[in-house]
């Protein structure tokens, strides 16, 4: 990465290219008819009219008040619908999954829509990709290196980036002018993480608190440099040195992250400023951010709601590799409640066994799952979840009960 690199003024020459497209192509109630017969639930919408609570036989379900597809993940879906229309005899990529669900990824594979191969190393395989052809960025974003070099094959790129992707981006873009180094909460090998880190001239990415407190740690005390190295060597800038790149500090995040520790986060990095450089001085060695999305916070305080009640068991339903559903899962797990991450329907095997995916675990499956007699169940749903998934799942549970 050429960290010299203007990359708002390559932003903005994109944004002027006949090729860039970042808004609808005048196709969307086509798009919103598809996306409804393929999406919309009747029962969801009925739930929803009984105040998120519902009872069917022995079972009794609480939704989430927030749950399941966000305003971002509807317009990038959307997007790559009207795309098909608006080009419908051209070759169309996308660079990774448009959202983290198989239904939604395989109905555009349906659409002849081809996703840009990834070899035995994680890396992308562009060689197939030719001039003219319609390349998708997902809602995740794309990478400066990536969009680079679509535009330099000649490609017409389709931009469905989330805004609150962009808004991130933008902040990393201010701590570059300022000369700080990003501090990013996110995975590092994330898509959304991997697009922001390519807007900053330096960075380093914290999963977590326990990280952020490491790092925090070595701020104020120092610390084994090579061992710092070596603990962050995939989350790290190119030329990275912590003693000398961690005196001026901004934080951004991955916006799929809990809100809660995100925050908790910033706060960390501000006290550790305050205390090592002196309150008068935090402005010259901490910047202040606001980039968490309203849609994951809101899915987030809808959990932390639902665990609230008396309940026997929490469904969890969306793509095993999001981010956000993950995040929901977490939630559940921090109560004890018995929790089962679920991609779709095909999981519920029966009313004894269940495939999931435990916390930081592979696939396996539970047996006794589904408690007998009356019995509450909690359900909520990643943002990029069709409230059809949901449905179905609901249908299981209640067929199997009654």
């Amino acid at each position: 990465m050429d960290n010299t690199l203007d990359t708002q003024a390559m932003r903005r020459a994109l944004h002027k290219s006949p090729n860039y497209f970042r808004q609808g192509f005048g196709h969307g109630e086509e798009a919103e008819s598809t996306m409804r017969s393929q999406y919309h639930s009747d029962l969801i919408q009925t739930i929803r009219d009984h105040n998120y609570v519902y009872t069917q036989g022995d079972v009794t379900i609480y939704l989430a008040k927030s749950f399941g597809f966000c305003w971002g993940v509807e317009r990038a879906v959307a997007m790559a619908y009207e795309t098909r229309t608006q080009f419908p005899t051209e070759r169309i990529w996308i660079t990774n999954e448009i959202i983290h669900n198989p239904s939604v990824n395989a109905k555009l594979k349906e659409m002849e829509v081809q996703f840009v191969p990834v070899n035995d190393s994680g890396v992308k395989d562009f060689s197939g990709v030719g001039q003219g052809d319609v390349v998708i960025l997902p809602a995740f974003g794309a990478s400066v290196q990536e969009t680079q070099l679509l535009d330099s094959l000649g490609s017409k790129i389709v931009d469905t980036t989330c805004p609150w992707v962009s808004k991130v981006w933008n902040r990393v873009e201010k701590h570059k002018k300022a000369d700080f180094t990003s501090i990013v909460h996110g995975k590092y090998n994330h898509e959304e993480t991997i697009a922001t880190s390519s807007y900053a001239k330096r960075y380093l990415v914290v999963l977590n608190m326990k990280e952020a407190e490491y790092v925090t740690n070595y701020i104020l005390k120092g610390g084994d440099r090579q061992e710092f190295l070596s603990k962050f060597s995939k989350a790290i800038s190119a030329g990275f040195d912590p003693d000398r790149d961690l005196e001026r500090v901004g934080v951004a995040n991955q916006t799929t992250m809990l809100k809660g520790e995100t925050e908790a986060i910033g706060k960390l990095f501000e006290k550790t400023m305050m205390q090592k450089y002196g309150v008068e001085n935090v402005n010259e060695h901490f910047l202040a951010f606001n980039t968490i999305c309203d849609a994951t916070q809101e899915r987030q305080d809808a959990m932390f709601e639902i665990v609230e009640e008396d309940l026997d068991l929490m469904i969890v339903i969306g793509g095993y590799n999001s981010s956000n559903t993950t995040h929901l899962q977490e939630i559940a797990i921090e109560r004890n409640l018995p929790s089962y991450h679920i991609d779709d329907v095909h999981r519920i095997l029966s009313a004894e066994a269940i495939e999931h995916k435990p916390l930081g675990k592979a696939i396996e499956q539970a047996v006794n799952w589904l408690p007998t007699g009356k019995i509450s169940i909690g359900v909520t749903s990643g943002a990029s979840t069709p409230d059809r998934v949901v449905e179905d799942v609901i249908n299981r549970i209640f067929t199997l009960k009654n």
